[in-house]
């Protein structure tokens, strides 16, 4: 990409669109395009047809997505499905129309069956049931795969979508009935550790296994495929390693110096049992991630602490 081309990053307020606005502007680029949810509905056909038609954006970046974790997932797969693909589709079609030329689509790793041979190449893809917990969300990301792939295959754009892991990072998600598992496990043991607590409780056993990616580590892959990447194939993205959610639990106990006691409600559900990235694909086109997860954990902490505590 040109230092100077248009390039729209949709959902730029989010964990992932605001790391794309950082490594962007990190990496030099001066015409980055973006629109606040009250600027642009990406819900309404209308308003973002009206948007590529005036901004012309030459790539985009689709970060804009409804997200949350197994209990925001369970209580709502009715918007989460909805919106996920009208967002999708609306930004799509409309950047074909705008004769965008180039196109990164974020998926997930929830698209992937429960039961996928682990780690998850990206073979696996619709070659099992889903993890009915999330089944909603991956339906709808699944199928703006499937719109990608098409668009190629029929009119011969360059849109190509990626699988990050379980991300984390600055401008997470720390509200605890929508979050993923991460960011609530650092305010929950946080608030107990201020409280004096004796006890955190976790849903789940604790034996749930999952891979975890710092989100500029994510922004800086994503921007590596902009620019080296064409093919329809999905390209998984993480860093190939998974913890157990008791040892994650652990590991921001010990980060945030609480020193009480970590509780599992095995009532609650773990999700898929194992969920980690075969990120060899990626590494044999030249990318693999930076961060490691200590290290991730002792940012985003610092980061919680200086920026969402003021809003309690």
């Amino acid at each position: 990409m040109e230092k100077n081309a248009r390039v729209y990053v949709a959902g730029h307020r989010g964990l992932v669109g605001s790391a794309l606005i950082r490594t962007l502007e990190k990496e030099g680029y001066t015409n980055i395009l973006s629109a606040t949810h009250c600027e642009l509905d990406l819900i309404n056909q209308q308003a973002v047809a009206d948007f590529f038609a005036k901004e012309q954006p030459e790539y985009v970046f689709l970060a804009a997505a409804k997200v949350g974790g197994i209990l925001a997932n369970s209580n709502y797969p009715a918007d989460f499905i909805y919106e996920n693909l009208m967002m999708e589709t609306n930004i799509i079609h409309h950047s074909w129309k705008a004769g965008a030329k180039k196109l990164l689509f974020l998926g997930s790793s929830c698209i992937y069956p429960q039961m996928a041979e682990q780690p998850i190449k990206e073979e696996s893809l619709l070659t099992g049931p889903l993890e009915p917990t999330n089944d909603a969300y991956a339906l709808a990301k699944i199928a703006g795969i499937k719109m990608c792939q098409s668009y190629n295959k029929q009119y011969g754009t360059k849109y190509i979508s990626v699988m990050p892991t379980n991300l984390y990072g600055p401008n997470d998600n720390f509200d605890l009935a929508t979050s993923h598992v991460l960011p609530a496990l650092i305010r929950k043991v946080h608030e107990a550790k201020v409280n004096g607590d004796q006890a955190v409780t976790v849903w789940g056993t604790g034996r749930a296994v999952r891979e975890f990616l710092y989100v500029d580590d994510l922004a800086d892959a994503c921007l590596f495929l902009m620019e080296n990447y064409d093919d329809s194939k999905i390209v998984n993205i993480g860093t190939g390693v998974g913890i157990s959610i008791k040892s994650l639990a652990e590991n921001i106990r010990d980060i945030t110096g609480y020193r009480g006691k970590i509780i599992f409600d095995r009532s609650k559900p773990d999700g898929t049992p194992v969920k980690i990235n075969d990120v060899s694909f990626l590494d044999s086109l030249g990318w693999s991630a930076k961060v490691d997860l200590n290290e991730g954990l002792k940012k985003v902490y610092s980061w919680y602490r200086e920026n969402e505590l003021h809003k309690k």
